[in-house]
């Protein structure tokens, strides 16, 4: 197998899901990275921004443009748009069932779609507690399709003094899903 190619273009689709403390801290965990950045964020995702951080889709780091959810003429419903990966994050059940069926009524998912069909990197974020019988049955299929499944697990072997330091430890690890490469993270059995 070849080495894996480091991205340079990524997606960011944020849904109506709980969770918007990870998108903030992924965002500017590569803020400063050599990357091109797009977001889309559904009707739902910016009422729960606005709920859980007090802010717009346009207030988060990192991201140069916003696509409006329901633009099926935007570049990344295209499989040339030359996008290497995407992340839906936080991810809603909704929008993992829709994914799951092949089912494209808005940008998100459309995106979603394209990454699957072009064997690009697609993760998504999934948030909700207890999973149901349906639930896990889409975890199946969009992962048999090519997706990775994250929930927002963070790790506690690096004693993280707050939520947000928690946060920080996911973040890390979900750019690792993408080939993203954090400087200055903190590894498990490093000395930093």
């Amino acid at each position: 197998m070849g080495k894996r190619q480091v991205p340079k273009k990524i997606l960011v689709a944020v849904t109506g899901a709980s969770g918007m403390l990870y998108l903030q801290s992924f965002l500017t965990a590569i803020a400063d990275l050599d990357l091109v950045v797009h977001g889309i964020c559904s009707e739902a995702g910016q009422k729960v921004l606005g709920l859980e951080k007090g802010i717009t889709p346009q207030d988060l780091p990192a991201v140069s443009t916003w696509f409006d959810c329901r633009d099926f003429g935007a570049p990344p419903a295209s499989g040339s748009s030359g996008y290497d990966a995407m992340l839906v994050l936080p991810c809603s059940m909704g929008t993992l069932a829709a994914i799951a069926a092949g089912i494209s009524a808005n940008l998100i998912q459309r995106c979603a779609d394209v990454m699957l069909k072009e064997r690009k990197d697609l993760v998504l974020v999934v948030r909700e507690t207890p999973f149901n019988r349906t639930h896990l049955k889409n975890m199946l299929a969009v992962h048999d399709a090519g997706a990775i499944i994250c929930p927002p697990m963070p790790g506690y072997y690096l004693q993280p003094a707050s939520l947000e330091e928690a946060a920080d430890t996911f973040s890390w690890r979900l750019a690792d899903q993408v080939g993203i490469d954090i400087p200055g993270r903190r590894r498990w059995g490093t000395e930093e």
